[in-house]
């Protein structure tokens, strides 16, 4: 379910163009998933904070995702996703996804080399079988990340602008559209906001894109421009993901770009 989840889905000053980072030191953010007749389906949680190392100052997000209620009886799925941005410059240097399901356990993790070119992706049963992914154009990030970082973009109507993102072992290349603007009703109250939707137009289309479904994020037109709803549409149903809290991150945090 993290899939499908995902397809839904510094310093404590707004968002700008020089900050592309998803989220920022010490913000928290909390989604509850609704599926189909399921309205409490499952939630979305991350969490981020800034960590010292000596190859430089890292932001490590880690997102947690999980079935509840009646979803998680007819289909138990937890998930965690840990990523490594060095705030330096923004990128992602490392990944790990970890999921279980039905009792069944995988993970793997994500290297990823910008001066070589690739991104080692190895899983936790075949160490020994890691594979050199080559990187497109572009700032890799996984889908959810990636639709949180087009808070930063700030895409007028009838705007675009390409992203890169990794499903498991496989690169896919986006397009962000922003569609027009929607008001937006949620239990943190009402947001004036922009929405985005990610098509895939540059390649082939390939997974969920060739099924045919629709991914759309909200984007608010506040001071933290929060993504307050994703949305995943396919022939069989309808997910929505909607936050319900936002912690900022501290006043007294330092900032991203020294």
């Amino acid at each position: 379910m993290r899939g499908l989840i995902a397809a839904v889905l510094l310093s404590a000053t707004p968002c700008t163009e020089a900050s592309p980072l998803p989220v920022l030191p010490g913000e928290e953010l909390h989604y509850r998933v609704a599926w189909a007749l399921l309205p409490g389906a499952g939630e979305i949680r991350l969490s981020a904070e800034r960590q010292e190392d000596p190859a430089g100052t890292r932001l490590r997000v880690v997102t947690q995702t999980r079935t509840l209620g009646l979803a998680r009886m007819l289909l138990p799925f937890e998930a965690r996703a840990t990523a490594d941005f060095t705030l330096a410059d923004g990128r992602l240097r490392w990944l790990r996804e970890e999921t279980r399901q039905r009792g069944e356990q995988r993970a793997h993790q994500v290297a990823f080399d910008y001066t070589a070119g690739h991104a080692l992706w190895t899983a936790d049963d075949a160490p020994s079988a890691s594979r050199a992914l080559p990187l497109p154009p572009g700032e890799p990030t996984d889908m959810i990340l990636g639709l949180l970082r087009t808070r930063d973009w700030n895409l007028e109507p009838g705007s675009q602008r390409d992203a890169l993102v990794l499903f498991n072992d496989e690169f896919y290349e986006l397009t962000i559209h922003c569609t027009g603007r929607e008001t937006v009703e949620t239990p943190l109250g009402t947001f004036r906001t922009r929405v985005l939707e990610p098509r895939m137009e540059r390649t082939a289309p390939k997974g969920m894109f060739r099924r045919g479904g629709t991914v759309r994020v909200w984007i608010a037109e506040d001071r933290w421009r929060l993504p307050v709803r994703f949305t995943v549409e396919f022939k069989v149903g309808r997910g929505v993901a909607t936050l319900t809290g936002h912690r900022p991150p501290p006043s007294n945090a330092p900032p991203a770009h020294p």
